[in-house]
C-alpha cells in the first residue's frame, strides 16, 4: 500500500519537476531583424532593383500609348486598308502581353531577389539566437514577433537584448 501511495504521488510530482526544469524566453526576431545593417544594405538593393523595374515599365507603357494613338490616327482615316488597322491591333496586342509578362516576371524576381538577400540575415539571427539559448540553458526561445503570446508574465525572460549583442548591434 505505501509503495502504491509513493508511486502515485511521484507520478503527480514527475510533470511538476520536469516543468521546473524547463526554461522558456521570448525573442523579437523581426525588431532585431528591422536593426540589422545587412537589412538596410539589402532594403537597398531591392529598393534600386525595383527603380530599374519602374523605369522600365514606364518605357513600356510609353511605347503602348505611341502605338495606340498611332492606332486611333489609322483608325479614323476611312482610306486605311483594314489589313494595316489589324496589323496594328495585333501589334498593340502584343505590346500588351508582353507588359503583362515583364510584369509578372518581374515581381517574381524581386520577391525571389528579397528572400535571397534575407535569408543569411535570418540565418545569422537565429545562428546567435542559438547561442543565447545554449549560453541561458534555456529548453525553447518563442518569436514573439510571428508566435501569437496569448498571455505573457511579469516573469518570461526577454532574450531580444541578449541576441542583439550577440550581434553587434
Amino acid at each position: 500500500m505505501k509503495m502504491k501511495r509513493l508511486f502515485l504521488l511521484t507520478l503527480m510530482f514527475l510533470p511538476l519537476a520536469m516543468m521546473a526544469q524547463m526554461r522558456i524566453a521570448t525573442v523579437n526576431v523581426q525588431a532585431i531583424f528591422n536593426d540589422m545593417p545587412e537589412t538596410k544594405a539589402a532594403s537597398e538593393i531591392l529598393d534600386n532593383a525595383s527603380k530599374q523595374y519602374e523605369a522600365e515599365y514606364k518605357t513600356m507603357q510609353d511605347d503602348f500609348n505611341e502605338k495606340y494613338a498611332a492606332y486611333q490616327a489609322l483608325a479614323g482615316n476611312s482610306n486605311t486598308p483594314s489589313t494595316i488597322i489589324e496589323r496594328r491591333v495585333r501589334d498593340i496586342q502584343d505590346s500588351n502581353r508582353e507588359i503583362e509578362a515583364f510584369l509578372d516576371n518581374s515581381q517574381a524576381e524581386l520577391q525571389k531577389m528579397k528572400n535571397d538577400l534575407e535569408a543569411p540575415i535570418y540565418a545569422k539571427i537565429n545562428e546567435a539566437i542559438k547561442k543565447v539559448g545554449d549560453k541561458g540553458g534555456y529548453t525553447y526561445i518563442i518569436d514573439i514577433s510571428t508566435t501569437p503570446v496569448v498571455y505573457m508574465g511579469p516573469t518570461a525572460i526577454d532574450v531580444t537584448a541578449d541576441v542583439r549583442k550577440m550581434l553587434g548591434i
